[in-house]
């Protein structure tokens, strides 16, 4: 094999292990692995490891709270690597992983997912057609939502409520001055898949049938489709519906709009800016479905005090 190789220092690639997407600093895939002991006819996303072939971003992973429970997320972890690598034009490479588990889940699970992440110093695997080799540097767990915003604390004067929005869970934060605070940190299972359920579940009782998640997917994010103005109200109807359910499940943290600013980052962000009822001067909103990806990345390079 000819690997194009990195022989200076490790890369450090942020992954965002969501319930519904795998995000790295450049790009998004569904969350998705189907297996096969035989070459798959269709292979469009076809990653080939230790003798098995998996087809990638096929569909959604089901919620889990403890994600070391099979395989999946090593798979996925080692498609986002390649997709990471593709992008620099490397097909070999140190490589140092900055990742994350939701606020309340870091400190019991992190050393765990380390080990499953680390299970092999060395790997090779195939992607798309193209071979990689990959040895692993480390890696570094930090707590979800907070990474989206390191870069910009100094933004968050005073007091402030820090709201990550994903597909499984809802993780809040209180951020007063630039300080997070520890004992102010909640995750909820409330995440966009909850509002996917309200929608289908709308559509089959009130007209009897079923609409690709792609379409009600398309709703949520840019508030419309091409679909019919009967079925685009009722998908409407169960955003707004589970839109204010984030924001009464922020006001059970006490989130008073008047005595401080609320801050949305994930992908369940253009719900917040679709569907709820907020004065903008009050919120931001962050669409950047990678910023926390990215924010991995850049405690990483903090951390290891720019050696790598």
């Amino acid at each position: 094999m000819n690997y194009t190789i990195n022989s200076t220092k490790p890369v450090i690639i942020g992954i965002d292990h969501g319930y519904g997407n795998i995000k790295t600093a450049h790009t998004c895939f569904k969350t998705g692995v189907t297996a096969y002991n035989k070459e798959p006819t269709f292979k469009s996303d076809l990653l080939i490891y230790e003798d098995r072939y998996y087809i990638i971003g096929d569909e959604h992973k089901e919620f889990t709270a403890d994600k070391m429970t099979d395989q999946d997320y090593y798979i996925l972890t080692l498609a986002a690597i390649a997709r990471e690598l593709n992008s620099r034009g490397l097909t070999s490479a140190d490589v140092f992983l900055a990742v994350g588990l939701p606020l309340t889940w870091v400190s019991e699970q992190k050393d765990s997912f380390k080990a499953y992440l680390l299970r092999s110093k060395e790997v090779s695997f195939s992607f798309r057609g193209k071979s990689y080799r990959v040895t692993f540097a480390g890696a570094a767990v930090f707590p979800q939502g907070f990474s989206a915003v390191a870069d910009r604390l100094r933004e968050f004067k005073g007091v402030n409520m820090l709201c990550d929005i994903g597909n499984g869970t809802m993780n809040i934060m209180y951020i007063n001055n630039g300080r997070p605070i520890p004992n102010k940190c909640f995750t909820e299972k409330f995440g966009t898949h909850q509002c996917m359920l309200a929608a289908r579940e709308k559509l089959m009782q009130k007209f009897g049938v079923t609409v690709d998640d792609a379409v009600i997917e398309e709703v949520l994010r840019y508030g419309g489709a091409d679909i019919g103005k009967q079925y685009l109200e009722v998908i409407r109807e169960a955003a707004t519906e589970y839109a204010g359910g984030i924001m009464r499940r922020l006001r059970e943290h006490e989130y008073n709009p008047e005595l401080m600013k609320l801050y949305v980052v994930g992908g369940g962000s253009c719900l917040i800016r679709n569907f709820a009822e907020y004065d903008p001067s009050r919120v931001t909103i962050n669409s950047d479905i990678c910023a926390t990806a990215k924010g991995y990345e850049l405690l990483a390079q903090r951390n290891l005090g720019g050696t790598v």
